[in-house]
C-alpha cells in the first residue's frame, strides 16, 4: 500500500494549495452536497460528517458549507450523479477516476481528453476496478507502537508510518467506528476517507514516464467533477521533486 500512501500524501498537499486559491471548493460543494442526500444532520450521517470535516479543513466557509447542504432539498438545482471512471495511464498503470456530474455529457468527453492527451485510455467497466480494494484510510499524527496498538485495539486491519504521520487502513464499514476510537483514545485525526487502495503497486522506473503519469493526473484534478483519483502507481521521491 505505500504507492498509495504516498499518492494520498500528493494529492493532500495540492488540495492544500488548490484550497488557498479557493479551486476546491467546487468539488467540496459537490461532496457535501451527494453525502447530505442520505441525510442533512451529521451527527447522524458519517459520510455528510467526513465531507464536512474535508471543507473545513480547507477553510471553506461556513455559508458555502450550508449551502451545499440545502442543495439536496432544492428541488430546482441540478441532481448530481455519481460515477467511477476507469482507465490505464502511461506505463500501464491503473487509474480509477471518482466524479460527480450534472452532465454526464460534458464529463465524460473530458475525463476521456485527459487520458488520451497525456498517453493513457478509458477502459471498460471493471477492468480495472478489480485491482483495487474499498477500504477506509485515516491518517492520525504520530506513530511508534503505542498507535500501531490503539489503532489494532479499534478494529484497524493495517497502519503504516509515514514520517510524523500514520496511515490506518479499516474495512469500508468500519471507518466511522475506527475513526472515532482513534479520537476517543486522544489521537490526533488528520484526515478520514473512503478511498480505493491498489491490491499491488507497479514502480515507475522511468523519468519521462513518471512525467507522463503526473501531467495526466493533473489534468483529470483540474476537471471541476473530478472528485478523487486512486491509483497503483509508485513514482519515487525523486521523480517527484524534479
Amino acid at each position: 500500500m505505500s504507492g498509495h500512501s504516498k499518492w494520498s500524501t500528493i494529492k493532500r498537499e495540492k488540495g492544500a494549495k488548490d484550497a488557498a486559491r479557493g479551486a476546491i471548493f467546487t468539488k467540496l460543494g459537490n461532496l457535501i452536497a451527494i453525502a447530505a442526500r442520505s441525510g442533512t444532520d451529521p451527527d447522524t450521517n458519517f459520510a455528510l460528517r467526513l465531507a464536512i470535516d474535508k471543507a473545513k479543513a480547507a477553510n471553506m466557509p461556513t455559508a458555502n458549507i450550508q449551502r451545499a447542504i440545502d442543495r439536496v432539498k432544492d428541488k430546482s438545482a441540478a441532481q448530481l450523479t455519481e460515477l467511477l471512471y476507469e482507465g490505464y495511464g502511461p506505463g500501464g498503470t491503473a487509474i480509477l477516476v471518482e466524479v460527480a456530474t450534472d452532465n454526464t455529457n460534458r464529463t465524460y468527453p473530458e475525463v476521456r481528453l485527459a487520458f488520451s492527451k497525456h498517453g493513457g485510455n478509458i477502459a471498460d467497466k471493471g477492468s480495472v476496478a478489480f485491482q483495487f480494494d474499498h477500504k477506509g484510510m485515516i491518517r492520525v499524527k504520530g506513530g511508534g507502537d503505542d498507535i500501531m496498538l490503539a489503532a489494532l485495539d479499534a478494529g484497524a486491519e493495517d497502519v503504516q508510518e509515514e514520517g510524523a504521520e500514520s496511515v490506518i487502513y479499516t474495512a469500508n464499514t468500519d471507518l466511522a467506528r475506527v475513526r472515532d476510537a482513534l479520537r476517543a483514545a486522544g489521537l490526533e485525526i488528520l484526515e478520514a476517507e473512503l478511498t480505493y487502495v491498489p491490491n499491488m503497486t507497479v514502480p515507475v522506473t522511468d523519468k519521462d514516464t513518471a512525467g507522463k503519469i503526473m501531467r495526466l493526473m493533473d489534468a483529470l484534478d483540474d476537471i471541476d467533477e473530478v472528485q478523487n483519483t486512486h491509483v497503483n502507481f509508485d513514482i519515487p521521491e525523486e521523480f517527484l521533486n524534479d
